[in-house]
């Protein structure tokens, strides 16, 4: 189960009723931030979701907008008591922006650590998910993020029992561990099917539509992109400043085909984003244009 948190919607500059754009993810006692606006300690209060069990910050790049919120989130964090590690992952630059931005929120109970990221494509670990970090295509480099959760094959009591593989180790094994015991080796695969369908979620935002978007988001359970323009007549403007009209976003999920999308990103201009939406549609029906602190419980598919 991965629970997930558009924490505010808004593009460029918040609104009375519209944060800037921030995702949370929680897992298994762990939180994953991605990007962090200004007011986004506020948003994040507002859902009543806490600040402490942030474990890992991503960030799509160094605009405002998307960091801007830093130093104040930290602060709330250190005066948490946090002391665990923070891991931070973003463009290159990553250390040099984030230093300076500590320059007014210096003093922290904990270690930041640091992972830029080194090309078009990245896929690394964070406890039992996998990120993919892919380039999309802004006006300085920007980064969208995929998070799997993998699912193991079901356990098989009877492959077990044949194989005569002692009941203390049936655990470690469903688990993915590696056991040995008198010269006896044990693995999983001894026991667990195939691989089962996991969860997936796709993020982007601030970019022009290019073909890696739909990869990443193919088949995913959750695809959150950027709409920030939904009158045709900013189609020229979206291009100009590098960014993405519903009817474009809408078109990225016609390839990708995506279980359930939301839109985010809005500009400020758009004070009425619901009123695209049967023009979006049209194109991809089901597309939802969310307010600030949706929340969804992503499980498994019951089999």
């Amino acid at each position: 189960m991965i629970d997930v948190c558009l924490l505010g919607t808004g593009g460029m500059m918040p609104l009375p009723d519209r944060w800037l754009t921030a995702l949370m993810l929680k897992y298994n006692g762990q939180s994953i931030l991605i990007d962090c606006g200004e007011g986004t300690q506020i948003a994040l209060r507002e859902v009543g979701w806490s600040a402490k069990q942030i474990d890992l910050m991503c960030f799509t790049h160094y605009h405002a907008d998307h960091i801007s919120g830093l130093p104040g989130m930290l602060l709330t964090m250190g005066n948490a008591e946090r002391t665990e590690p923070l891991l931070m992952v973003g463009p290159k630059g990553l250390e040099r922006v984030v230093n300076s931005l500590r320059s007014i929120a210096p003093e922290l109970p904990f270690e930041i650590r640091f992972k830029e990221l080194p090309g078009d494509e990245d896929t690394f670990d964070f406890g039992d998910l996998e990120i993919t970090a892919f380039k999309v295509l802004h006006k300085l480099t920007c980064y969208g993020y995929t998070v799997k959760l993998k699912r193991k094959g079901r356990f098989s009591v009877d492959r077990a029992k044949q194989q005569n593989i002692p009941l203390k180790f049936w655990n470690r094994l469903q688990h993915g561990e590696t056991v040995e015991e008198g010269g006896v080796t044990y693995t999983p695969s001894m026991v667990l099917g195939e691989e089962r369908k996991g969860l997936h979620i796709t993020y982007c935002t601030d970019t022009r539509p290019v073909p890696q978007i739909a990869e990443q988001a193919k088949d995913a359970d959750l695809f959150i992109c950027e709409g920030m323009y939904g009158d045709k007549d900013c189609a020229e403007k979206a291009a100009g400043y590098k960014h993405m009209t519903m009817q474009e976003a809408a078109r990225i999920c016609e390839k990708a085909r995506p279980k359930e999308v939301w839109l985010t990103h809005f500009s400020p201009s758009m004070m009425k984003p619901k009123q695209y939406m049967d023009e979006i549609d049209a194109i991809y029906p089901g597309i939802i244009i969310p307010k600030d602190g949706r929340i969804k419980e992503l499980n498994f598919d019951e089999e």
